[in-house]
């Protein structure tokens, strides 16, 4: 295989040549693929693996929005269906959103989009094939290629092809996605990204890929969930204003200590200089920030008390099907006895610590707790959120 390089037009060019197409829609994804080489480029300080991984997954976002948008030029009766109002999980990151994502997916009228088909979504999954397809099988090929590279990920965050997934991964296809932000060391790119990219075109895209997606295997709602979401509550509301919410909540303290764990691990795979601390200084300011912006858009009225239910972590944790069943309640959808049945086995497959328990230490961020409380303080009282006994 040719060796891959960080360049954006060598990449835009392969792209092409191996989708055999040209078209990529709206021009959007330009800008942020710009800076997002540059960034890779100048500061992530990646391996020789790291720049092979981040250059073959810059094709894959490539070559997916290539196809995506030619399937929609063929097929323009997919734009005609429309996303039905999703339920949208927008917690920070670390705070059960992937779990709580997990069990609502797990009910037959729900929709989800799970990681196989969102790494390889063309041609649009069909209901038929939709458990058996090939890609489902591709996919997990590589969920396990990473793990061999990185043991710890299995620990720190679920992986498998049949899993829901985020987001943030649709997005990367329109280059402005925290998701790469999390992966590699490019704080450039992530200050651009979070507080001066227009998001507009990127929640556009969004909806598109969910049109393939539903095309030919639909439910009755999408189930949905990012963490970066939160700091674009406005632009996710004014794509989809009848989305229903789902806001999870955790000590920002406990949430920026796991969450710089996690991304000392991911970014451990392609960089020799990455460490715990310098993710969890660099992510703190965005996670405060995030957390405040959500406190804003609900004294502002853009997200309304009758559109959102909070979730508190620990009663979460505690119990989860009183949760479950008070967010039923809450956006008056039925939880049926076979979604709960459904629920309750996935549970009991996929216990917490099934590969490993995630260990970290708060004093392993470098940063001081009570400045952090402090600046978190604002957050914490609007949302009654306790403070839990750090690690």
């Amino acid at each position: 295989m040719t060796e891959l390089i960080l360049d954006v037009d060598w990449l835009v060019t392969c792209a092409q040549t191996m989708a055999g197409l040209q078209d990529f829609g709206e021009a959007s994804w330009r800008e942020g693929l710009e800076r997002y080489v540059t960034a890779l480029r100048e500061e992530a300080a990646l391996s020789a693996l790291g720049v092979q991984i981040a250059a073959g997954e810059i094709l894959m976002y490539l070559a997916n929005r290539l196809a995506v948008t030619d399937w929609h030029r063929r097929h323009p009766e997919m734009a005609e269906r429309d996303v039905r109002p999703p339920i949208v999980i927008v917690g920070m990151g670390r705070t059960g959103t992937t779990i709580l994502h997990d069990l609502l997916a797990q009910d037959p009228a729900h929709r989800a989009p799970l990681t196989w088909e969102v790494d390889q979504p063309c041609p649009p999954p069909e209901s038929a094939t939709y458990d058996t397809d090939p890609r489902i099988a591709e996919a997990q090929a590589r969920i396990d290629r990473n793990v061999e590279l990185v043991p710890a990920l299995q620990s720190t965050h679920p992986l498998g092809a049949r899993l829901a997934q985020e987001c943030i991964r649709l997005m990367g296809s329109d280059f402005r996605s925290i998701a790469f932000g999390t992966q590699y060391r490019i704080p450039s790119y992530c200050q651009w990204l979070l507080y001066q990219a227009d998001m507009a075109p990127t929640y556009r895209w969004h909806r598109r890929f969910l049109q393939l997606l539903q095309w030919r295997h639909s439910a009755e709602r999408w189930v949905l969930k990012s963490p970066g979401h939160l700091w674009a509550l406005p632009t996710l509301l004014a794509e989809y204003p009848n989305a229903l919410l789902v806001q999870t909540h955790r000590d920002p303290l406990y949430v920026t200590a796991s969450l710089g764990s996690l991304m000392g691990t991911l970014r451990g795979l392609t960089s020799d200089q990455a460490s715990m601390a310098e993710a969890a200084t660099e992510f703190a300011e965005y996670i405060i920030e995030g957390l405040n912006r959500a406190v804003t858009a609900r004294q502002d009225g853009t997200v309304a008390a009758s559109r959102v239910v909070d979730v508190q972590f620990g009663a979460f944790m505690a119990d989860p099907f009183q949760t479950l069943r008070g967010i039923y309640e809450r956006l008056g959808i039925a939880l049926t006895p076979t979604a709960e049945q459904r629920m309750r086995r996935f549970l009991a497959e996929h216990t917490r610590d099934k590969h490993g328990r995630h260990e970290y230490r708060f004093a392993d961020t470098g940063l001081d707790a009570g400045a952090l409380r402090e600046r978190a303080r604002r957050y914490q009282e609007y949302f009654d959120v306790p403070s839990e006994p750090l690690p």
